[in-house]
């Protein structure tokens, strides 16, 4: 009996020395893939750093590609292409104007009612319109009359209000936010499409000539006083509300800005120099690249991975489209290197693109004591649960360091516009302010980002950033539209004389 109790205890005695060593060699375990972990965030926050050095050559690159691309046709990334625009709202516009903003599955129609410097936009109403899914890859006729089909209905449902003077055409703004290589304030051939579209027979037609004709078939006498983008949009509500805006910056799913350049700087220019003096430019500054850039392994195999690779890499580290996914190519990462997230990398987060900018943002701004938000969007888009408060603040500090360099560098972006106009630095006796038209559901949204890009540009500029507003221009894309219908108006002439 006593030798059977003795082996009992030396079984007992070994087995707990082995749990022991189990919990050990677990712990040692765990906290080497802790440091694994670690290594991993503090390897990204060093290739994500925007110390004010670099930021300030990234400036410096952004102001030498913007001559370059001003030069000459193809002379750099940045397209700088000329809008044709040279006439910005002044706030003196009246009448009833409409807006068409194509860019996606959907379609708005739009009219406003100005009312000159008092009444300013006295009235607007709008409409939204699906596009049937076979009209997107149908035919170019097929779409243009759905188009005005639309517009004419809307047409008429117009009020008192908007009755305009016998013998005087309606007026459109048309927002195209496709590919189009301009010829001329109302006229631009389509280069491809993109967003689900494909519409063989239209590409390299005057998309303006294509909705004419459609306009005519459906009998509605209305002209196409000026084709635009949504920037360039955004730039003529921002003129219209403060005549000091000087450009307008998108950042949303993707990021472009457009800026208001003298005539004579623009070499490319080979027609007349417009009366204003003054030119819009479409810098397509996504397309910016440098070698200031602060890119990382995830963001080179994330463009290898796109749809176009070596293309829009700027766009590529500070838009909305793509914050979310190199996050999720990071915790990837983590969770192969590191098991972050237990032994096996969960499913989901294989998936591209399912963690989007959105959820990333609503993690960012979790300020619950248990990041409660943190970990139910991990349960829900990515079916991790039972993480950790220590796994959910790594979570938090990445979502910093990938938001805060897109800011940082956006910003970047914003002085090299500012440099290239010389208005980065205070002049003797000179009181000019510069307003920035900014718009997007990013810079909306992400607070975070917002706030970041707004101090980061006032630590580049220093004292000269007394002088510098950024302001919230909303709806370009509409009401900008029908404001450059009215400042490229035909009847302008006729009014003036």
């Amino acid at each position: 009996m006593g030798k059977v109790a003795v082996c009992t205890a030396a079984v007992c005695a070994a087995a707990v020395c082995a749990a022991a060593a189990l919990v050990v060699r677990h712990r040692m375990r765990s906290s080497g893939r802790w440091a694994k972990a670690m290594a991993i965030l503090e390897e990204l926050e060093d290739k994500c750093g925007t110390p004010t050095g670099k930021l300030r050559q990234v400036a410096d690159a952004m102001a030498v590609e913007m001559h370059a691309g001003l030069a000459s046709e193809g002379g750099s990334k940045l397209k700088m292409i000329i809008s044709y625009v040279d006439n910005l709202p002044t706030g003196d516009e009246r009448g009833s104007f409409y807006a068409l903003d194509l860019g996606g599955t959907n379609f708005r129609v739009l009219r406003v009612l100005l009312g000159g410097k008092e009444k300013r936009v006295a009235k607007q109403e709008f409409e939204e319109v699906s596009i049937p899914p076979d009209l997107m890859i149908g035919t170019s006729d097929a779409l243009f009359d759905f188009i005005a089909d639309a517009l004419k209905k809307f047409v008429d449902t117009e009020g008192e209000d908007y009755h305009l003077s016998p013998g005087r055409q309606r007026e459109l703004g048309f927002t195209f936010s496709f590919p189009v290589k301009q010829t001329s304030i109302a006229s631009g051939a389509l280069v491809k499409w993109t967003k689900g579209f494909s519409i063989e027979d239209a590409v390299g037609q005057d998309i303006v000539g294509e909705l004419t004709k459609s306009l005519e078939r459906v009998g509605l006498d209305m002209r196409v006083a000026a084709l635009v983008n949504d920037t360039i949009g955004t730039l003529a509500g921002g003129r219209y509300d403060n005549p000091d805006v000087i450009a307008a910056v998108i950042l949303g799913t993707g990021t472009n800005a457009a800026y208001v350049e003298r005539a004579h700087a623009i070499p490319k220019w080979h027609g007349l120099l417009p009366k204003s003096g003054e030119m819009v430019i479409n810098m397509e500054w996504g397309n910016f690249r440098s070698s200031h850039l602060p890119l990382t392994e995830y963001d080179i195999a994330m463009d290898v991975d796109s749809l176009n690779p070596g293309e829009q890499i700027f766009e590529k580290i500070i838009s909305g489209m793509y914050l979310g996914e190199i996050l999720r190519r990071v915790l990837c990462r983590m969770a192969d290197e590191a098991a972050f997230f237990g032994d096996t990398v969960p499913p989901k987060l294989k998936i591209p693109f399912i963690l989007r900018t959105p959820h990333m943002s609503a993690m960012h701004h979790d300020t619950s004591s248990d990041l409660k938000v943190v970990g139910s969007k991990l349960k829900d888009i990515l079916e991790i649960s039972n993480t950790s408060l220590k796994t959910r603040k790594v979570i938090v500090e990445l979502c910093e360091i990938i938001s805060i360099r897109g800011a940082r560098l956006a910003a970047a972006g914003i002085l090299g516009v500012l440099k290239k106009l010389g208005r980065d630095t205070v002049k003797e006796g000179e009181k000019q302010s510069s307003v920035i038209a900014m718009d997007g559901g990013l810079y909306e949204h992400y607070t975070k980002f917002s706030n970041a890009l707004e101090s980061t540009l006032k630590e580049l500029l220093g004292e000269a950033s007394d002088s510098i507003v950024i302001t919230h221009s909303n709806d370009g894309s509409g009401v900008g539209a029908a404001l450059l219908a009215a400042s490229h108006s035909q009847y302008l002439e006729v009014e003036d004389s």
